[in-house]
């Protein structure tokens, strides 16, 4: 059976999931170390790919071209830009968009499709959608799903699992005013630094994506006081949900 590849971007994500692989065989490509085995009895190939936009189409590219994999995964950590949302909670991506992609002129910057412009190659399409079956089998796999309180959380308010847009782009989000503008403008529950890369990668070879991730902060003034107190907590559920997950896949 070809495997399921799951991409992670810093320690933190990968360690659970690597930690419970069996019969792992690691090899090195680009600079990137991939783990290959079983998984509560599915094979997968796990790949620690670094952070940013470039790292995650390359590892992507890899775990298709090299290992085969038949569907690839992100899991990891978000900021959150909806205001709706918590540390703690779970955003899994329906729509994914790269918000640094785009163009700029006297009246400012516009988002486009990765890889175009309306210049010389117009695209109507912005960021790419997750496949609709998969998505609707991760939701009804996940339908009692519950997860864990963080310890520093208040316990009136305990994390929950979202389905949503999640924005992509080379940059650590520690501001309040690009926070609300990315919420207002593109509709983002959660920011981050791979996933709509990796989605790019996996649309080019026309292999389904998906992205989890757990929110570390809230992408505004305290992002890295955050990102550094919830880190390790929340980086265990996004990949608890890759466990739950793996046998509908």
């Amino acid at each position: 059976m070809q495997p399921i590849g799951v991409l992670c971007a810093i320690p933190q994500e990968l360690a659970y999931l690597a930690d419970n692989l069996v019969e792992a065989a690691v090899s090195e490509a680009a600079g990137m170390r991939f783990h290959a085995g079983a998984l509560d009895g599915e094979p997968v190939v796990l790949a620690r790919a670094g952070m940013g936009k470039v790292n995650a189409a390359i590892a992507a590219t890899l775990l298709i071209e090299r290992f085969g994999c038949r569907v690839v995964l992100f899991s990891g950590i978000a900021g959150g830009l909806d205001p709706m949302l918590a540390i703690g909670d779970v955003v899994i991506a329906d729509h994914v968009i790269q918000h640094d992609a785009g163009y700029t002129l006297e009246d400012g910057f516009t988002v486009y499709q990765a890889g175009h412009l309306p210049f010389f190659s117009p695209n109507d399409a912005l960021g790419h959608a997750a496949e609709a079956a998969l998505i609707a089998r991760v939701r009804t796999a996940l339908a009692d799903f519950m997860l864990s309180p963080l310890s520093a959380a208040a316990p009136d308010r305990p994390p929950r699992l979202h389905f949503g847009r999640i924005l992509t782009g080379d940059q650590f989000v520690g501001s309040e005013t690009l926070r609300e503008r990315l919420f207002r403008e593109l509709g983002g529950a959660a920011v981050e630094m791979e996933g709509a890369a990796m989605a790019q990668a996996c649309a080019a070879f026309g292999v389904p994506w998906l992205v989890i991730r757990a929110l570390s902060d809230l992408a505004g003034a305290q992002s890295h006081f955050d990102f550094a107190q919830f880190v390790d907590e929340v980086a265990l559920s996004s990949a608890l949900i890759v466990r739950r997950l793996l046998p509908v896949l």
